[in-house]
């Protein structure tokens, strides 16, 4: 029974919800719920699913989700006598049904927003049509479509080659070092399928335990991989990412982040969505990158020249979460003019010379300084007075009245303050690390990050994407930014690999998700290079050698592989082979007869060969495309043990 008519039967039990004639009474119903009656609560309760749909699990406390429940009460579908409730409802509402005159909150409001889009592509180059199932009208559909899946063609990866996998490791010394329970699984994954319903399907192991989420979404230019729904092309857009970025957000940990790379096309309305969905408090920053010169075709556009794409990141506790500050290297400073010489015997011997006479003297280079004494090497500059406070204005007086003494301001946690007549003494040495086992002059990172090149990056992991593809440094500082050895990263936009490429190099474990097929460019092909040592991208930064491993495994496909077929068909010979194969192997719709479909089979060709694709893909049922866990024991889908038991250890259930 699905779930609207079971509430119904549940609430007609109780004559406090009915009339004399046993009609629901929707107002009285929308009141109770408001005031959190106790004995609707109590009816509510009583079933699974509905419990399921109106309570929150907090803490081990139920929390009813009044909003939701009263949307699903006043929807016309539930009960159709809805015009007193409209008109008393009239006024511009948010998508919750709150009248915005009295909201102070904005909201991005789309057609569909209250839907979830599977998001099937496979293809590249596929124009793929899509169902929208809206969360209140079709509960029973989304619960099934967003059921953790059977996965299928485990393997394990390493530097020799393939093989069989015997099982996911779970290291109790890692998981206490990075502060997760003993049994996660530690392995990194590689898993291709739907990523909306692997997204799902890993929140049984990894809610609340990924450190770090980057993605590089489809742009949705009218001119990339987004080919979905032509009519509500950026309606489907926000609703695809909006459909993913909500469970995400229950993968990361409470310390964690989310990083998009994105282009003009859609970053405003991003920005907003995940205002919405993580909380514009926890905004972090927008990366301004830029990824090509203002040269060749891109010239001749008017306007100013676009030669940038941005990186956007989101807390889901900027409270917690913890920024590992980084540099970049600079040119030498020539604001440093002195060297100080008998420096070790104590600051009241400090001689300040010009720098030239100490490169004169030594004969060596100011970076030959910098490597050996950054710590001599220093400059004076004015304090801000009236920004200091009380001790320091007290010891800078001091210091006007002995200009020849050098006074010491003592702090803890912070850098000493050195003062000479008035002036600070500031050192090159807070200006140096060492970067690649060199030291450099450096300067702390900022939001705009033009030091990255884009170009000859093409044969980067020894893969080819034809447009998109982003360089190992990109990743390299965004993992290090956010992530230390160990923690666990998520990308559900794998591409050709780049992310997990770099995560495998740096010593991150990473979970890596793509549906489309880049065949010889995939990121296994990428994936086995850098164990085998690639020496492309990162690897001569980091001193990379090879090594590692990793598993694969892939959504086990039930009526997709009929999708498939259909759509490689050529002819409508081959179409009716494939129908022949439904008919006994596939999980048709309800609504379909294959024997009144026999019988019309003239009709059926006479067709274009794509009206029959569209026919035949209608007569699936959409819900089954993927084969369900808590189905794995049904025979008719034929799922051998090997795959049922390591099913069983990945979800937790020997």
């Amino acid at each position: 029974m699905i779930l609207m008519d079971k509430l119904k039967e549940l609430l007609k039990q109780n004559t406090q919800f009915s009339d004399s004639e046993g009609n629901l009474l929707k107002n009285r119903i929308v009141e109770l719920a408001i005031k959190l009656d106790k004995n609707l609560l109590k009816i509510l309760i009583q079933n699974k699913k509905i419990k399921q749909h109106f309570f929150k699990d907090i803490g081990g406390v139920l929390i009813f989700d009044k909003e939701k429940f009263i949307k699903f009460i006043n929807n016309k579908k539930f009960l159709p006598d809805s015009y007193t409730t409209f008109k008393n409802k009239i006024g511009l509402a948010n998508e919750e049904g709150k009248l915005l005159s009295k909201s102070k909150e904005v909201v991005l409001v789309w057609p569909y927003k209250d839907c979830i889009l599977e998001g099937g592509q496979e293809k590249t180059n596929e124009r793929r049509k899509e169902i929208f199932h809206n969360v209140i009208l079709a509960p029973d559909k989304i619960d099934r479509l967003l059921e953790p899946k059977v996965f299928t063609n485990f393997k394990r990866i390493d530097k020799d080659g393939e093989h069989p996998l015997a099982g996911f490791k779970r290291d109790a010394e890692i998981n206490k070092k990075r502060g997760l329970p003993e049994n996660t699984i530690t392995d990194n994954l590689i898993i291709k399928g739907n990523n909306l319903l692997v997204l799902y399907s890993l929140l049984k192991e990894f809610r609340s335990k990924v450190k770090l989420i980057y993605i590089d979404p489809p742009y949705n230019t009218g001119n990339d991989d987004f080919k979905y729904n032509d009519n509500f092309n950026h309606s489907t857009w926000l609703t695809f990412m909006k459909n993913r970025l909500e469970v995400i957000k229950d993968l990361l940990r409470e310390d964690g982040s989310i990083w998009i790379n994105i282009d003009d096309n859609e970053l405003s309305y991003l920005q907003i969505l995940l205002d919405e969905i993580f909380g514009c408090e926890n905004y972090i920053s927008l990366v301004t990158v830029k990824r090509s010169a203002s040269t060749g075709h891109k010239a001749i556009n008017p306007g100013p020249i676009n030669v940038t794409d941005y990186v956007i990141g989101y807390a889901k506790n900027k409270k917690i979460w913890k920024y590992n500050i980084q540099y970049v290297p600079r040119d030498y400073d020539k604001a440093y003019t002195l060297f100080i010489e008998n420096y070790d015997k104590g600051i009241h011997k400090w001689k300040f010379t010009p720098i030239s006479k100490t490169l004169k003297k030594y004969g060596c280079t100011v970076y030959d300084l910098i490597e050996k004494y950054p710590e001599r090497i220093a400059r004076f500059a004015k304090p801000n007075y009236s920004g200091v406070g009380k001790e320091t204005k007290r010891i800078i007086d001091l210091s006007k009245r002995n200009p020849k003494k050098i006074f010491i301001q003592k702090r803890e946690g912070y850098p000493d303050i050195y003062l000479k007549n008035g002036q600070r003494i500031l050192f090159y040495k807070d200006k140096v690390q060492k970067v690649n086992g060199k030291i450099m002059t450096v300067e702390p990172l900022t939001n705009i990050w033009d030091d990255i090149p884009f170009q000859g990056i093409a044969k980067e992991g020894g893969v080819i994407l034809r447009k998109g593809k982003k360089p190992e440094k990109l990743l390299k500082r965004i993992i290090e930014m956010n992530t230390d050895a160990g923690d666990i990263i998520l990308d559900f936009f794998m591409g050709t690999g780049t992310t997990c490429a770099v995560a495998h190099k740096i010593g991150r474990q990473y979970v890596g998700i793509e549906q489309l097929d880049y065949e010889e460019n995939s990121a296994i092909s990428r994936l086995k290079n850098v164990i085998n040592g690639d020496p492309t991208g990162i690897s001569k930064e980091v001193h990379w050698q090879g090594g590692g491993n990793f598993v694969y495994m892939e959504l086990m496909k039930l009526n997709e592989v009929f999708v498939e077929k259909i759509k490689d068909a050529k002819t409508t010979n081959e179409l009716l082979s494939v129908w022949e194969d439904m008919k006994y192997n596939g999980f048709l719709s309800y609504r379909v007869d294959s024997r009144l479909f026999d019988e019309n089979i003239g009709k059926f060709k006479v067709l274009n060969l794509d009206e029959q694709k569209k026919l035949l893909v209608e007569m699936l049922e959409y819900n089954d495309l993927y084969v369900n866990y808590s189905e794995i024991e049904d025979d008719i889908y034929n799922i051998g043990e090997i795959d049922k038991k390591l099913n069983k250890e990945f979800y937790g259930r020997y």
